[in-house]
């Protein structure tokens, strides 16, 4: 991370320290709360194409980069022993059809024992002889099984470790605040090609090569869908042509920094002036529910309540005839925004944890009527939250609309018939959540980008 800007390397270099403590202090206690005197943490393995010898873009398991930023060091370990230093067993195979990863450099590096080794028996002889007291998280292989941890991949361990993640350090925040920053100034030269006329295709290599970093390097795949493509909450074509006629741009895209995710959708408009006041209606929905988290908010009632506001919407925007309460009590709302209004944010772009009441067993249930919603919880300081409230024309849920006499008596099908063309708007920011509200880090990023500090 040699490009990164000053002020950004000195931070993370104060706050890796203190950040890798408390997770060594969090994990000790877990280990020792569940029986266990180690844990041993897989990296994951770069995965074969069927019939052929070459493998998938490889994927770092979340638990693993909770350790370390490491993304690209596949059939690698972490060994924690509480009351000693972490260390990372690196797999650099010697070989020269694939080049092995690189011995990491950088701010955190000098918190590990750092052993490179050539291969499984070699990353087995740097473990402990016995490992019959040890945890294992990672692939469940027969190799790993005749390593004899005592457990591989315990639950009650893992929902413990799980649970505590939802809680993000000054360090991660840090890192979740330059993914956002990434994030931005690719959305803002995604908006450019939009308006230069670019396909789905070209939009995406305008947001790859302003954020810096290849596909596989995204936390996801990039969402960009021109016009009635936005009716389709991942879609994922890519037209490598433009459309005809220019309507709309949905684009949900993130980048990462240091394995940490943002997650950013714009809804964009070329000329309709009618398409762009509904936009700057569902913004303004937007930034009142953000308006509203804070620690102490049950994630529940933010869900109910982006329904009720959507309800208003629809019926301010002539897309139903009945009042917004009627929207709300038939359903109508859920036909127009069928999914959560957002979720954990973190290593994951759906971090672990959403659901539970406890880092034991248990998990808090979904309201009624909600099966998407990935969140659950009560906000706690420290939270990153997503708030990506929408409103879509999707046929099939239309469809199934216009069979129900209540649902269909409510929507105005002659309006949202004149919308279908521009499948759907969407508009998502990350939250960091603070006792007395919220930091948007989204918005910040977007106001650095454009004031050029960042």
């Amino acid at each position: 991370m040699s490009d990164v800007e000053p002020a950004l390397a000195q931070g993370l270099e104060e706050s890796f320290g203190p950040h890798l403590a408390a997770l060594c202090e969090r994990t000790a206690r877990a280990l020792n709360a569940c029986g266990f005197t180690g844990l041993l943490v897989h990296s994951g393995s770069a995965l074969t194409v069927f019939e052929d010898d070459r493998t998938y873009p490889f994927v770092a398991h979340a638990p693993f980069k909770v350790w370390v930023p490491l993304s690209d060091a596949p059939d690698s370990f972490v060994w924690f022993e509480p009351g000693s230093r972490p260390k990372l067993i690196l797999n650099q195979p010697r070989d020269y059809w694939y080049k092995p990863a690189d011995l990491p450099r950088g701010y955190w590096v000098r918190h590990f024992e750092v052993l490179p080794v050539p291969d499984s028996a070699a990353a087995r002889a740097a473990l402990p002889r016995d490992l019959s007291r040890a945890a294992y998280i990672g692939d469940a292989t027969a190799e790993i099984a005749a390593w004899a941890p005592a457990a591989i991949n315990p639950r009650t361990l893992m929902r413990t470790l799980d649970y505590d993640r939802a809680v993000k350090s000054p360090y991660e925040l840090a890192c979740m605040r330059a993914a956002n920053r990434l994030g931005a100034r690719g959305h803002l030269a995604a908006s450019r090609a939009f308006e230069a006329g670019a396909s789905e295709f070209e939009i995406e290599l305008e947001f790859i090569a302003a954020c810096g970093l290849r596909e596989q390097e995204l936390p996801y795949n990039p969402i960009i869908a021109l016009n009635e493509g936005g009716a389709v909450l991942h879609y994922q074509v890519l037209n490598k042509r433009p459309p005809r006629e220019r309507h709309s741009l949905l684009i949900d895209a993130g980048a990462e920094f240091a394995g940490y995710a943002c997650d950013i959708t714009r809804t964009h408009v070329y000329r309709d002036a009618d398409f762009r006041a509904l936009i700057a209606r569902m913004d303004e929905l937007q930034q009142g529910l953000c308006a509203g988290v804070r620690a102490g908010v049950d994630w529940r009632d933010v869900q109910l309540k982006a329904h009720e506001e959507t309800g208003r919407l629809l019926k301010e925007a002539d897309l139903v005839r009945c009042s917004g309460e009627e929207a709300v009590a038939t359903g109508v709302t859920r036909v127009f925004l069928p999914h959560g209004i957002g979720h954990l944010l973190g290593i994951e772009v759906h971090d672990v944890g959403g659901f539970m009441k406890a880092r034991g067993d248990g998990d808090i249930p979904r309201p009624e009527g909600h099966p998407y919603l990935r969140l659950t919880r009560t906000l706690e300081s420290g939270f990153v939250v997503t708030m990506e409230p929408g409103i879509y024309f999707i046929p099939q849920l239309l469809e199934g609309a216009r069979a129900d006499d209540k649902q269909a008596s409510c929507i105005n099908w002659p309006r949202v018939a004149d919308l279908m063309k521009f499948g759907g708007i969407r508009i998502e920011d990350d939250l960091a959540i603070t006792p007395a509200g919220s930091e948007n880090l989204t918005r910040d990023a977007f106001r650095a980008v454009v004031a050029g500090r960042a």
